[in-house]
């Protein structure tokens, strides 16, 4: 079946049943090293995951490692531009679950992007990244520790899909004449907008579909935290682009208010549900009045589409909601791009998980590891129904391969989410446990050495990092 790697004898699949994994306790789990650190990282990160294990289950549970290639590794094995090799899209397919370090962007030949591929050509259409905290970890923020989030950004879609044209290929020249004299003249609300005819042009697509599968895993997700922490924020610039964008701000709702509706209410159900239980008497015109600003400057067939909106929420879901039941379920809501950006740095407590389409859950995802000590911190997780990688959001800093010096944070932390992803809670809380004890005694790799107040000298290697975590199990 492999050309050139041999499955391990021992071990078994990982198998999935409704899109969640059925996990033994033996499972075979594909990994990547990576290039340029990932010589470094894995065997440090490899070293933290069988401890955690051995420790939290006494030798019931082993994971079994299988090696597969990608990268400028999987050159080295199958040849030249041999990127990403047939046998570990198999091996990734066959066994479910792997982890990978960071890769680089191909130059010169190949595919554009080796995470990308794997996303798409696995169908892992929620890419999953938490931003949390750790007590001592540098942060050019006041009061980073506020921030405690998971980012649930779509995968598969958006600018992502590497739909364009270059400016003067023919085929973009064509593309610009049919939207300039047919198909932009034929939508009245672009009135007499054109396209430069030196555009490249690039496609945009949203779909229902990858909208709502991607609303529906982070509901789910919801479900499981801790009451405070059940809120979904549906990210978007629907102010903008409305039939993309706002679009998945739409779907999102639909699904939530269709699939959870027992188990959720929408931020704009919450307040006309509350302005009733304030006061019974509310009028209809009143409680929307005071749901939309500038009511009274609307005009008649706007004032009574919103007095009719109140009127179908109180009638629906009062019963089931109203009274303060509502307080106990997931919130829904949705905030415009640009102002989540801010929102995260001055409130960041006031939100729990983020539902964002690709570019933005793409600049989100980054600008949130940013606030937590950087993306040496952050973990990432690309999941779909039958499949789902995990791996270091950094890139490969090749100038510190082989030098035993980087930090291994993002790797570690990525098989936290592995393991809970397989329910092996345990072991992750060991984890962390021990990566929070290391920090919080300053013992750290260069990276968080070097900003840490004073500055901690010298700083742990990879190496010694792992097994720092490791000996913090036992506190």
């Amino acid at each position: 079946m492999y050309e050139r790697i041999t499955p391990p004898a021992v071990g078994e699949r990982i198998t999935f049943k409704d899109g969640e994994p059925v996990v033994p306790d033996t499972p075979i789990i594909p990994y990547i090293r990576g290039d340029g650190t990932g010589v470094d990282i894995w065997p440090a990160s490899q070293r933290v995951f069988d401890a955690a294990v051995a420790k939290a289950y006494g030798g019931k549970r082993e994971i079994v490692w299988f090696k597969v290639y990608a990268g400028d590794e999987a050159c080295e094995q199958y040849g030249t531009y041999q990127y990403l090799p047939d046998d570990t899209l198999k091996a990734i397919e066959e066994y479910g679950v792997a982890i990978k370090g960071p890769l680089t962007t191909p130059v010169g030949g190949g595919i554009r992007s080796l995470n990308v591929a794997l996303r798409q050509i696995n169908d892992l259409y929620a890419c999953v990244r938490p931003c949390k905290y750790y007590a001592g970890t540098p942060s050019p923020h006041r009061s980073p520790e506020k921030l405690d989030v998971i980012i649930y950004r779509e995968n598969t879609e958006d600018i992502y899909l590497g739909i364009e044209w270059k400016q003067g290929d023919p085929v973009c020249d064509q593309l610009i004449k049919i939207l300039n004299t047919e198909l932009i003249p034929a939508t009245p609300e672009h009135g007499k907008k054109q396209i430069p005819l030196d555009s490249g042009i690039g496609i945009k697509p949203i779909s229902k579909t990858g909208s709502q599968r991607l609303v529906r895993r982070a509901m789910k997700h919801a479900l499981r935290l801790p009451k405070p922490k059940q809120q979904v924020t549906l990210v978007h610039k629907g102010n903008i682009m409305k039939y993309t964008e706002g679009a998945f701000r739409d779907w999102g709702y639909e699904l939530a208010t269709s699939e959870f509706r027992a188990e959720c209410v929408t931020e704009r159900e919450s307040w006309v549900l509350g302005n009733k239980e304030k006061n019974p008497d509310l009028s209809t015109e009143d409680n929307a009045r005071q749901i939309e600003p500038g009511y009274d400057a609307l005009t008649p067939e706007k004032k009574a589409a919103i007095c009719a909106e109140v009127e179908a929420i109180l009638a629906d879901i009062w019963e089931t909601h109203g009274s303060g039941q509502w307080k106990d379920k997931i919130m829904v809501n949705d905030r415009i791009a640009d102002s989540i950006f801010q929102q995260i740095q001055t409130r960041p407590d006031e939100y729990s998980i983020l539902a964002t389409m690709n570019l933005n859950g793409d600049y989100l995802s980054d600008a949130a590891a940013a606030i937590v000590g950087g993306l040496g911190m952050g973990p990432g997780a690309n999941i779909g129904d039958t499949c789902a990688v995990f791996e270091a959001t950094h890139g490969t800093a090749p100038k510190h391969a082989g030098l035993d010096r980087i930090n291994p944070g993002s790797v570690i932390l990525s098989g936290v989410m592995m393991l809970e992803y397989m329910g092996w809670q345990e072991a992750a809380d060991l984890i962390k446990k021990g990566m929070a004890a290391a920090i919080a005694s300053r013992e750290v790799t260069y990276d968080l050495a070097r900003m840490m107040e004073p500055p901690v000298n010298p700083p742990l290697k990879c190496s010694e990092f792992a097994e720092a975590i490791v000996k913090h199990f036992d506190d």
